[in-house]
């Protein structure tokens, strides 16, 4: 064959490659706003240009990327080679004409060949360090704990060996270029222009002209064909997510919950109905054929949906998220998955008329159903696999069911309750991903509209409820906590009308009312705040259960109620500021009572009790050698602090406690590997401090574990679902052996032992009462009221 004739063959394979692999692209393309459109509707169209300024800073800072340096480099390489470097397959294609053409203008321009050459070698230096890694992290040697445990390997592969393949042939391209170029005497060819593949051509240039031509041709339709390939197989696979992302990502980034680029954590959304949230005061208009939560993939927003298709599979989530690291069933990223893949695969049902879908089911129940052997391709016009998707249950068994594929529903509820929605998920996802949303969607169904939720919570469900707390403890006893303080609490409606004269309502919460290791650190704030000489009163037995647990488990009647009857007692005592020792309290307060009428200032007590430091209104000395008057042995010493995740992920305060910390003297901090935006978890969040721990080893532990293992005499604490959670782990390390000095505290407690107190002896305001155990002896023991642990 002549080589005019190969010449024309390239072409004619190049153009039918690519007419089909654009065809097949575009179909796909457009199938994707389809299947979109089958969510519920959202708007996410505020703030345009604001969301602009975010994507562009995140693309090209790739700040949520960096939380992994180098791999973050790397992906910033062959990501911007990706566009790039497309003018080199346009380049391609015209080489196939001629071997000698190049682009118009810009083709001999040595600022673009140089960027060209660049992002060449970079690809290829980039994509083989990411190779480098997916095997170094690879789970034949790590199993479970490999972030690509159950990632699809051979999606990313195929796309690793195509960014090879591709940056090589660019590579080689401009090799065999140069060789032409000095072959044929033109005056470019130059290492001025060829930078950096100039030595690699120069061996080649003993070949003749027409053999150089030839191999270009060659090469350029390798590029091509590997170009076009890639695109017939990610058409053919819309789940492909490691390869869609690249396309994806841009959209669910523009389209995050926060303009501005905030994490999209703290408040729960409010569930809604047809796009809209539902009015709970006037729940009875309600249609009764609403979904209320998430029971089908459809009734996932098409935000929802948008999530699940750009997962990249990388694992971030999965590496980072405390059931799947105590060996539970949870893995965030293979519940996304899960939930593409059921998109994807019911995605033609839901399309169909209701008639054809009524045909369809009526036809596969008499055949025999799901698991019935040789099944049609269609059924009435529809997939069988669409058919059979649709008759899945969102969330049921995965296994023992031999009539449903795959053994079950698509999440097995085992998955579902095992979160603890810490956000851990949501904080290092790169295409920004709502987790923690969607598991909250799907526990709402469950528990409104299936009553199927852990039997535990139906207690803590009737104590809410009827009592006001979690415990199901009288409301009388709520203000047991200031006993024998030698000052007195001022309580809003009993010792005066409203807060108007005073500068914070102290909203204690049920544990720091009830159990009886959180009321230390409300006495302790209590008399911090009085030291420094702010005013503060409380609402006694007006206040109860923020509902927190009740709404991260899906119970959302009872979070409105108990949510809309706060808010009209805050409104009514005029609470304008409201300072908080729990980080749960501190969440829902700031973050989800603005959706019920709510807005009040509201701040953590390691964040006002640090500007009281720093204004000098309270002073901590050095008493290394005293007993801590409410329960730490010394001030002196090392201490390791744990975050709690709704203090630190899911609003960012992570300083003050440090700085508190910090402003205490003799007292050295020494973090835990796992610290800051990268902290695990206690346990206890997303209702699961109610609930046992059946499976696999327990969170508290693991992080008890990691506590000690810092040789920290102190384990410091910002909230008391932690400091339960913390002080039951050291108390089983203990019997088996752990150092017996160590203790969990609140950062109030220790600051309350450095505080001088000028003008007052240092007897404690914290002396046990007749019937409360000494906190000095029981800082770790059980709580007084019983709970599920």
């Amino acid at each position: 064959m002549s080589f005019a004739a190969l010449q024309v063959l390239a072409i004619v394979v190049a153009g039918l490659v690519t007419l089909a692999a654009v065809a097949l692209f575009v179909r796909t393309l457009a199938a994707f706003v389809e299947r979109f459109r089958l969510g519920q509707p959202e708007t996410r169209t505020d703030e345009p240009l604001v969301r602009t300024s975010t994507l562009v800073r995140e693309v090209v800072g790739h700040t949520r990327m960096a939380r992994k340096r180098w791999v973050a480099v790397a992906h910033w390489v062959v990501m911007v080679s990706f566009g790039l470097l497309f003018l080199t397959l346009v380049t391609a294609y015209g080489q196939l004409v001629d071997p000698h053409f190049v682009l118009p203008l810009i083709g001999h321009f040595w600022p673009y060949e140089w960027l060209t050459e660049l992002f060449g070698w970079g690809a290829v230096i980039g994509i083989v360090a990411l190779i480098v890694v997916r095997q170094r992290e690879h789970p034949r040697g790590h199993g479970r704990r490999s972030r690509f445990w159950g990632s699809t390997f051979w999606q990313a592969y195929v796309v690793e060996l195509v960014i090879l393949g591709v940056g090589v042939c660019i590579v080689a391209l401009r090799a065999l270029e140069y060789a032409l170029g000095r072959v044929t005497g033109e005056e470019w060819a130059s290492a001025l222009h060829f930078p950096l593949t100039a030595w690699l051509g120069a061996p080649l240039t003993g070949a003749s002209a027409a053999t150089l031509e030839g191999w270009i041709i060659g090469v350029a339709l390798l590029k091509i064909l590997i170009s076009m390939a890639w695109m017939i197989v990610i058409a053919r696979t819309p789940t492909m997510g490691v390869a869609w992302h690249r396309f994806l990502a841009f959209f669910n980034i523009w389209f995050r919950r926060h303009p501005g680029g905030a994490t999209s954590l703290g408040a729960v959304q409010p569930i809604r109905v047809a796009g809209e949230p539902v009015d709970f005061e006037n729940i009875e208009e309600l249609d009764e054929d609403a979904a209320l939560g998430v029971g089908k993939v459809e009734d996932f927003t098409w935000k929802g949906l948008l999530d699940f298709s750009t997962c990249t599979e990388c694992g971030r989530c999965q590496e980072q998220c405390p059931a799947w690291h105590t060996d539970k069933p949870l893995s965030p990223k293979m519940l996304v998955k899960n939930l593409r893949d059921q998109h994807h695969a019911v995605a033609p049902w839901l399309q169909a008329g209701e008639e054809h879908r009524e045909a369809a089911a009526q036809a596969l129940e008499s055949a025999g159903g799901p698991g019935a052997e040789g099944l049609p391709e269609q059924l009435h016009g529809i997939p069988t696999t669409a058919v059979i998707a649709a008759q899945r249950p969102l969330v049921g068994e995965t296994e023992g069911d031999p009539t449903v594929p795959d053994g079950g529903g698509v999440i097995d509820p085992d998955v579902l309750w095992s979160c603890t929605t810490c956000g851990a998920c949501v904080e290092q996802c790169p295409v920004d991903i709502e987790h923690v949303d969607a598991i909250v969607d799907m526990r709402r169904y469950q528990n409104l509209i299936e009553s199927a939720f852990p039997s535990e919570l139906g207690g803590l469900f009737k104590n809410l409820e009827n009592k006001g707390n979690p415990w199901g403890m009288n409301a009388r006893l709520r203000m047991d906590w200031a006993k024998d303080l030698d000052f007195d609490i001022p309580v809003v409606g009993e010792d005066l009308e409203s807060l108007a004269e005073m500068d914070y309502l102290f909203w204690v919460g049920c544990a720091g009312a009830f159990e009886d290791r959180a009321k230390k650190t409300t006495r302790a704030v209590a008399e911090l705040l009085h030291t420094a000489g702010v005013s503060f009163a409380v609402l006694g037995d007006g206040e109860s259960c923020t509902g927190d647990p009740a709404r991260r488990s899906g119970n959302e009647f009872l979070f409105q109620m108990l949510a809309m009857q706060n808010v009209e007692v805050l409104n009514e005592v005029g609470a304008t500021k409201i300072v908080v020792t729990c980080a749960h309290c501190f969440n829902t307060l700031k973050n989800e009572y603005p959706q019920v009428g709510g807005q009040f200032e509201v701040v953590h007590h390691t964040q006002l009790l640090n500007r009281l430091v720093r204004e000098k209104r309270l002073t901590p000395v050095s008493r290394p050698d005293s007993a801590d008057t409410v329960g730490a042995a010394s001030t002196a010493g090392s201490v390791t602090y744990h975050d709690p995740c709704y203090l630190g992920r899911h609003n960012q305060v992570y300083a003050p406690p440090r700085e508190l910390i910090g402003a205490l003297p003799g007292v050295q901090l020494t973090e835990m590997p796992r610290h800051g935006e990268k902290s695990f978890c206690c346990g206890a969040g997303g209702a699961r401090m109610w609930m046992e721990e059946k499976l696999g080893t327990r969170i508290n532990l693991n992080r008890t574990e990691e506590a000690l293992a810092t040789g920290a005499d102190r384990i410091a604490i910002g909230c008391p679902f932690c400091r339960v959670m913390l002080s039951d782990g050291l108390t089983q390390k203990q019997a088996e052996g752990a150092r017996e000095e160590v203790e969990v505290v609140d950062v109030a407690q220790m600051l309350l032992a450095a505080v001088r107190r000028a003008g007052q002896d240092e007897t404690t305001p914290d002396q046990p009462d007749s019937d409360q155990p000494d906190p000095s002896q029981d800082d770790d023991a059980p709580a007084a009221a019983p709970d599920a642990r």
